[in-house]
């Protein structure tokens, strides 16, 4: 009677702790890769939550304490060598470029990248107006671009980024 006594508290432990682990709905990955001439690359994970996706991961080769624009685009087509074939900012509904964090502004419109004094920029956001693996907003087969410059976030259609310096097809898990 006294093992049972003990063994309750613990079993009731390993199954809070086992649905305290990291959420598993559909999940999505883009291995961004430099364009010609460039050396940035990275890994981004986009994993479902109720009413939200959660953007993160890691970028590296960055110029030192610099910010870039980074956008979802169109199409996950990175052949050309400049990142051109991903096409436009990802703008399923049709509204102005602006702030991810703003009131209105392209699906695909995601915060500033900043890099840090090794050239290395991390990213964990979350997005109300992106999807993954269903609907309008899906991010899965887009393109995910790290631009040149900062974006500023008013100039229509793209906030000024400049050059495309890394490309990735976005990928499902």
């Amino acid at each position: 009677m006294t093992i049972h006594r003990y063994l309750a508290p613990a079993l009731c432990a390993a199954l809070l702790s086992a649905c305290a682990t990291a959420p598993s709905g559909p999940s999505a990955t883009a291995r961004l890769a430099p364009t010609t001439g460039n050396t940035v690359s990275g890994n981004i994970h986009f994993i479902q939550l109720p009413g939200k996706v959660l953007v993160q991961g890691e970028v590296r080769g960055l110029l030192p304490n610099t910010v870039h624009g980074f956008h979802i685009h169109e199409k996950g087509d990175c052949s050309s060598g400049d990142g051109m074939g991903t096409g436009g900012h990802f703008n399923p509904d049709g509204h102005a470029h602006g702030a991810a964090t703003g009131a209105m502004h392209h699906a695909g419109d995601l915060p500033s990248l900043q890099a840090d004094a090794n050239g290395v920029a991390k990213i964990r956001y979350e997005s109300t107006t992106l999807a993954v693996g269903s609907g309008a907003t899906d991010v899965v087969g887009r393109g995910l671009i790290v631009h040149k410059d900062p974006d500023d976030f008013t100039t229509q259609p793209t906030g000024n980024s400049g050059a495309r310096i890394a490309c990735a097809a976005i990928r499902a898990n």
